[in-house]
């Protein structure tokens, strides 16, 4: 028999761990900003080539690393944050897991330049695939420069999974602008193929978060600031007019780590309740401090996920923080207890409640409703009600399916409810709420929610628009000038072959700016910038289980934006058409996402519903 477990040799296992710690060109950017966050500087300088697959290099003006340390950082596990088990539980440094540097330098070429200030010459490390390839003294600056060069040249198969440049681009300004936002008494910029993307100058807190959101935002902020012994709020929230239909401008930090909170995130948005629409999102950028002792931040490679050590006290004191904000700028709504005029002169308030109104009042069946005790409310039993089956047509029989407990449409193929069919041009069409149209069929009524119909309708007309490249659009009469936040332009000029192809006429004019020629004819005049920016914003945000290319994530979102919304009044022709062009489609029954557009109630249901 024979032995066949062995060890790795170090360059394979350096690799394994590094597919956990670097998984593109932004996840080296974060591990290196942050190593250059502790060693102190005041000035950091992020320079790109090639959306960082073809290097990224971070320049500070730290305390740098005497000669030794310079060769022990790129040692797996090595750390000068921890010495003992219990330094875990007391972590306020930002790189402190010693994995870092030996995963960067695992899969891919490595320069290090450092010097420390009481050092007359620096040290430099040259390093590929793991092995040292050179070390020596030279002239440096005080601080430290770190390039990696080739993200994954010894890995190709990991190289091949790297998306585009303006898709890592957009990952590399999030990870830059979460830093950045962490320390906002360092001056932080960012340059990608020899031009500056970013130039943070060191200042105040809001003055960073002006600077990361753009000026508009300078007077839209409300100031968060709480304190207690246990732990400190501060930051700010947008006011309710900032909110956005996507998921945007949130940002949470934890002692100065940027964390991700779906839980937190609540808080905040109940703390909103009332004043925004409830599919809006505010706008926030809160930084929570605590003891380290009481969190745990070491569950994810990433560090963007923490555990609390009691979390229900957190989400009480952030949602707590952010109402008191919201109440003292006079935002959240006030109680008005005076009497309207009107009310004041009713009988009930201006004259006496006589002898006679006192057992009229305590007599009436309402009033014994809500005294007998333990008991909300009464319904005093009807033996002649007509709704005394009423149980029946919602309890489930094995041998009776009612319609409303079938598919609208099997996500399988398999089998598909059949499309209503009737005369619609000889319709009354009735909306109700504006929201939902009302019409008879051939054997009952449907009712169709008229944004899920629409939304149907442009999806599939989208769709056929982009394979075969025929779509209709709508020139401006004067080009519209569209200037953009940088990551927004970068994500736009990724997505314009797209954009172009579903029929917006749209060109990059300067930096991070572009020129609107045309848009698609359902765009309405006057709401072309709006359209492009609440499309990247969707995108941007977009949510689904489901892994979707570019072009299907985009037909989807420019759907959803253009169809006409829950509430909008509709003409009876406007109605007609809109169930015309619904049945027309290939798949009427849903949405893209798989909602419902319509409900038939057929007139053998409806006869059992009324006792026939």
């Amino acid at each position: 028999m024979t032995d066949i477990i062995q060890l790795l040799p170090d360059n394979i296992a350096n690799q394994i761990a590094a597919g956990e710690v670097i998984q593109r060109p932004s996840s080296a950017v974060k591990e290196l900003l942050e190593n250059a966050v502790d060693a102190g500087a005041t000035e950091i300088k992020l320079i790109i080539t090639d959306s960082g697959k073809a290097s990224v290099t971070v320049i500070d003006n730290g305390k740098g690393m005497s000669e030794t340390d310079a060769r022990m950082a790129f040692e797996r596990h090595a750390t000068s944050k921890i010495s003992n088990i219990e330094d875990l539980f007391r972590i306020k440094t930002m790189g402190f897991r010693g994995e870092a540097l030996a995963s960067i330098a695992a899969v891919a070429q490595v320069e290090l330049k450092t010097k420390q200030s009481t050092e007359t010459l620096g040290t430099f490390i040259e390093i590929e695939n793991s092995r040292v390839l050179k070390q020596e003294a030279c002239a440096a600056p005080n601080g430290t420069s770190i390039s990696m060069k080739n993200l994954f040249f010894n890995v190709p198969a990991r190289r091949n999974f790297l998306k585009s440049n303006a898709a890592e681009m957009r990952h590399i300004i999030d990870e830059f602008i979460r830093v950045a936002m962490a320390f906002p008494e360092i001056f932080f910029s960012l340059t990608s193929n020899g031009q500056q993307v970013f130039h943070f100058e060191a200042g105040t807190l809001k003055q960073r978060v002006v600077q990361v959101l753009g000026a508009p935002y300078n007077a839209k902020l409300v100031t968060v600031k709480e304190q207690t012994d246990y732990m400190n709020v501060q930051g700010f929230v947008g006011k309710p007019e900032t909110a956005k239909k996507t998921r945007g401008d949130q940002y949470f930090f934890v002692n100065n780590r940027f964390i991700k909170s779906a839980y937190l995130n609540h808080a905040v948005n109940s703390a909103f309740e009332n004043m925004i629409p409830k599919d809006s999102y505010p706008t926030y950028v809160l930084y929570i401090d605590l003891d380290p002792a009481v969190l745990d931040i070491n569950v994810h490679p990433t560090k963007q996920e923490i555990k609390f050590e009691d979390e229900k006290i957190v989400y009480a004191f952030v949602q707590a923080a952010v109402k008191h904000a919201l109440a003292q700028f006079s935002i959240a709504p006030s109680l008005d207890f005076t009497l309207n005029a009107d009310i004041q002169s009713l009988d009930a308030i201006s004259k006496p409640f006589t002898h006679q109104n006192q057992e009229a009042a305590t007599g009436s069946s309402l009033y014994k409703t809500f005294t007998n005790k333990h008991q909300a409310h009464i319904i005093e039993p009807n033996e002649n009600s007509e709704l005394r089956h009423w149980r029946d047509f919602f309890v489930k029989k094995e041998t009776d399916v009612s319609y409303e407990q079938q598919p609208l449409n099997s996500v399988s193929g398999a089998q598909k409810t059949p499309i209503p069919v009737y005369d619609f041009q000889h319709q009354t069409y009735i909306q109700l709420h504006n929201t939902y149209i009302l019409s008879a069929s051939n054997n009952g009524f449907i009712l169709v929610h008229q944004q899920h119909a629409h939304e149907r309708i442009l999806y599939e007309k989208y769709n056929l628009a982009f394979h075969s490249q025929v779509h209709t659009t709508q020139n401006s009469l004067f080009p519209i000038t569209l200037e953009l936040a940088v990551p927004d332009a970068v994500l736009l000029e990724d997505l314009l072959p797209e954009i172009v192809a579903l029929g917006y006429a749209i060109e990059p004019f300067g930096t991070n700016t572009f020129v609107i020629q045309g848009t698609p004819a359902d765009v309405a005049p006057g709401n072309e910038k709006h359209s492009i920016e609440l499309l990247l914003e969707q995108f941007k945000h977009f949510s689904s289980d489901i892994k979707f290319g570019k072009r299907e994530k985009l037909i989807r979102c420019i759907s959803r934006q253009h169809a006409i919304k829950a509430g909008q009044s509709l003409q009876q022709k406007e109605m007609q058409t809109l169930l015309e062009e619904l049945f027309a489609c290939t798949t009427p029954n849903t949405t893209p996402s798989g909602n419902p557009t319509y409900l038939e109630f057929k007139e053998d249901y409806l006869d059992k519903m009324f006792g026939k």
